[in-house]
């Protein structure tokens, strides 16, 4: 509220000083007289245009008045309140200032109910989503656990460690998407500060790859890094989250793949990590919304497997949004596959 009524205090301030001053060129320097009753209507509307509610229009409309009476109207440098025009000038400008104020009002709380709205068919595409891809897993589970109970004695070794074996990675992949729901909430909150330190790239690297193997332990990652040593600014478990779902996302969803990479480079003054596969690829049409829509656009997973791409890919973005960076996915130049890259600004070097 304070930092809103200071902001719409700077702006009326600049703009009345712009005004006053542009009025005095043109009618001392340029002895230019007939505009300045309308420049000074225009800052009214501009003022009333960019400040929350009623109060700065009017009391710029005022102050637009006793700044003619007494710099504009002879005599000068003197108040007069005996001129008409100047009553009339008040009462036109308080007019303007209602109209544009109630306007702009209209308009904000139109934009505030689109936005809302918004938000609302994000959220319901969310829980399709989620309703969809946690019911596979789930079913899963329970079907296996209940089949190691009930035949129990009947089953071998081997069928029930298989089982297992299926409920551990089902469980695995449900806490993931906890994990990625828990971030969604997280970085969509408008109360939310991000935790930043000094990061060094190739410390980053290391303990995503470590926490990727636990994973995906036969998996094999081709990793290329700068030589030099280089740090970002960011939230490192954010960062480390979205560089290990996007792992995660080419070992099940990119069919066919027989390599991985995770390229870090520097480039223009950004950090640019690259996740790229040679698998199967992705359509133009499925490419349009990945980072947007929960996977609700047919995010489907080419081989049928569960299907948090789309859940995942949103964190990705949200969390590259929030660092002020960037986050695209693009098809493999160079063969099959896939890229998704995102960019973040390097450390500033200390002066010290």
């Amino acid at each position: 509220m304070k930092k809103g009524f200071f902001h719409d205090f700077l702006v009326t301030v600049l703009i009345l000083i712009i005004s006053f001053f542009t009025s005095l060129c043109l009618h001392f320097i340029l002895n230019i007289e007939a505009i300045i009753p309308s420049l000074f209507v225009l800052s009214v509307f501009l003022i009333s245009l960019f400040t929350q509610g009623y109060l700065f229009g009017i009391i710029s409309a005022l102050i637009c008045v006793l700044a003619v009476n007494f710099a504009f109207t002879f005599p000068y440098f003197t108040f007069d309140f005996t001129i008409r025009e100047n009553l009339l000038s008040a009462l036109i400008m308080i007019i303007i200032t209602v109209l544009t104020s109630t306007l702009t009002t209209k308009i904000k709380f139109q934009k505030k109910v689109k936005i809302q709205a918004e938000k609302e068919k994000m959220r319901a595409n969310l829980l399709r989503a989620i309703s969809h891809d946690l019911r596979t897993p789930l079913t899963a589970i329970y079907g296996a656990s209940s089949t190691v109970i009930d035949n129990y004695t009947s089953l071998s070794d081997e069928s029930k460690l298989d089982m297992l074996s299926g409920i551990k990675e089902d469980s695995q992949w449900l806490i993931r998407m906890v994990e990625n729901l828990l971030s969604v909430t997280k970085i969509d909150g408008t109360d939310v500060q991000l935790i930043k330190s000094s990061v060094v790239l190739e410390e980053l690297a290391d303990s995503v790859i470590a926490k990727f193997k636990k994973l995906y332990p036969n998996q094999n990652v081709i990793i290329s890094m700068p030589e030099n040593f280089v740090t970002i600014c960011a939230d490192a478990i954010l960062i480390e989250q979205v560089l290990i779902n996007l792992l995660v996302n080419a070992v099940q969803h990119a069919v066919g793949m027989t390599e991985l990479k995770l390229n870090i480079y520097v480039k223009d003054q950004k950090a640019v990590f690259e996740v790229i596969d040679n698998g199967c690829g992705m359509s133009k049409e499925k490419m349009k919304n990945i980072f947007t829509d929960y996977g609700a656009s047919g995010n489907n997973p080419a081989d049928g497997t569960k299907q948090n791409m789309g859940i995942g890919l949103c964190v990705c973005a949200s969390i590259i949004k929030a660092h002020g960076g960037e986050i695209l996915a693009l098809k493999n130049t160079k063969g099959n596959g896939m890229i998704f890259r995102f960019t973040l600004d390097l450390e500033e070097a200390d002066d010290e």
